[in-house]
């Protein structure tokens, strides 16, 4: 497997375990933690907080893609993520940013902004445009996979063998991007926890991660505080999902998932060390 993500001039080194903090400058994410302010000070005592408290990456979205979310136009998407990336890159000119959008007007946007990378829930199937972007741009690429759209992906969704499928979707559009020359080390590939499964498929995408391994290419997991964890636990708000998700992310970490996307930075970086800090002393 790849030992490094190259986004733009950045490169993030992805042997060891690293944290994609997410910052939602949206009103209506699932998950209300995760919410950052639009007004100024607010916002960068915000963004301030996720560098400080660990993360690697900070991934910055304008829109909810939770289940049955209205989709929101590129024009409101990047009135909201502009200013944040902005405050980003003035905070740090060193930790790579990422823009969670499947628009192309969107992504250029927040490249020229500062962005490293695009974070695509949609693999490029939204906008036609975003791929040949991504190309001709050098930034880094989040490949996903999701069944439907966000209006729609929970209503019914079905497979026979979920980690194979989600396998050969991201093998299909990895042939797509090789032809628009992305580099493979520009890319991650994300499997889609909660975007179009069900409990018995976000299961086995975790207990089979090392099918999407096969790949060669590191692997992004967002499982942080997802309805799933609610299913397994009993747990119904997502406030209360932190312990679900950080045994998931340890038994990810268990299986060679480097990268996490997590609301919760600082609760996940004394895990990570953890983790971390027993692989090295059973190598010792």
């Amino acid at each position: 497997m790849s030992a490094l993500w190259r986004l733009g001039d950045k490169v993030i080194d992805v042997t060891a375990p690293r944290i994609m903090a997410v910052a939602n400058i949206t009103p209506d994410s699932f998950f209300d933690g995760s919410r950052v302010a639009e007004s100024p000070d607010p916002q960068r005592s915000a963004l301030l907080g996720l560098i400080e408290a660990g993360a690697d990456i900070v991934d910055v979205g304008g829109q909810s893609t939770r289940p049955g979310s209205e989709r929101v136009g590129p024009a409101e998407e990047l009135s909201r993520v502009l200013p944040a990336i902005e405050e980003l890159r003035w905070l740090s000119d060193t930790i790579p940013i990422t823009v969670d959008t499947y628009y192309a007007e969107v992504a250029r946007a927040a490249l020229e902004a500062g962005a490293d990378g695009v974070n695509d829930i949609s693999g490029g199937l939204l906008d036609p445009q975003l791929l040949p972007l991504v190309a001709e741009s050098g930034c880094g690429y989040v490949l996903m996979h999701m069944q439907g759209t966000p209006e729609t992906m929970q209503q019914a969704p079905s497979y026979q063998d979920c980690a194979g499928e989600v396998r050969d979707f991201l093998a299909e559009r990895l042939a797509e991007l090789d032809r628009l020359g992305i580099e493979r080390e520009r890319i991650v590939l994300d499997p889609g926890i909660g975007f179009g499964k069900r409990l018995e498929d976000n299961a086995a995408l975790v207990s089979e991660a090392h099918r999407l391994a096969d790949l060669g290419l590191p692997l992004l997991y967002g499982v942080s505080r997802k309805r799933f964890l609610g299913e397994l636990s009993g747990e119904k708000d997502a406030a209360g999902r932190l312990a679900g998700t950080l045994g998931v992310t340890w038994k990810l970490l268990g299986q060679g998932v480097m990268l996490h996307r997590v609301h919760d930075v600082a609760e996940t970086r004394q895990l990570m060390d953890v983790w971390a800090g027993l692989q090295a002393a059973r190598v010792g």
